[in-house]
């Protein structure tokens, strides 16, 4: 198994400011938008973009959220080993706002669509739109494109996309993992 670095810890750095100018760019001072990272990997990127929103960028009252889908998606009952879920946290409303749905890697879609239903939990949002760190645009399953992408990537099947975060991982980086 092999491994090759496609994005160090300062072009991570530099895609998350523009990712940040861009949600600036729509969503001016989010007074009518939220921000919710999809469990358990999105958690991460949601939370390092709104800090360089609030913190780089001033942008005040940002509401961050986190959704788990884990028994929304349509393969959860297809797994021998018994699911984890994680902790859902939207203490604000969804219905009539703007919502960005942030995951680390998009791959063939069903996160999203089951993030699509899980969300109407909540109530009816305006709008979705998806920001994504990393865009594996040929492995698509499901007619779903990011809004905002950090880098395209096109990997072949047998190959994986990882996304280390400091947070959880001791460093930021992305690796190419050929199986």
């Amino acid at each position: 198994m092999s491994q090759k670095v496609l994005l160090n810890a300062k072009a991570i750095n530099i895609i998350l400011h523009r990712l940040a100018c861009q949600l600036i760019e729509r969503h001016h001072d989010f007074s009518n938008t939220v921000i919710i990272g999809l469990q358990p990997r999105g958690v991460f990127l949601a939370s390092r973009l709104t800090k360089i929103l609030t913190e780089d960028y001033k942008v005040k009252n940002i509401n961050l959220g986190r959704l788990d889908i884990t028994f929304y998606r349509d393969d959860f009952r297809r797994s021998d080993k018994p699911l984890e879920a994680n902790a859902t946290k939207i203490n604000f409303l969804v219905e009539d706002k703007n919502v960005v749905f942030v995951d680390d890697v998009l791959y063939t879609g069903r996160s999203i669509r089951a993030a699509l239903t899980a969300i109407q939990s909540f109530g009816r949002p305006k709008e979705i739109e998806l920001l994504t760190l990393i865009d594996r645009r040929f492995s698509r399953h499901l007619p779903i494109q990011p809004d905002y992408r950090g880098r395209q990537v096109d990997v072949i099947n047998n190959e994986k996309v990882k996304v280390n975060w400091a947070e959880q991982d001791g460093e930021d980086a992305v690796y190419l993992i050929e199986k």
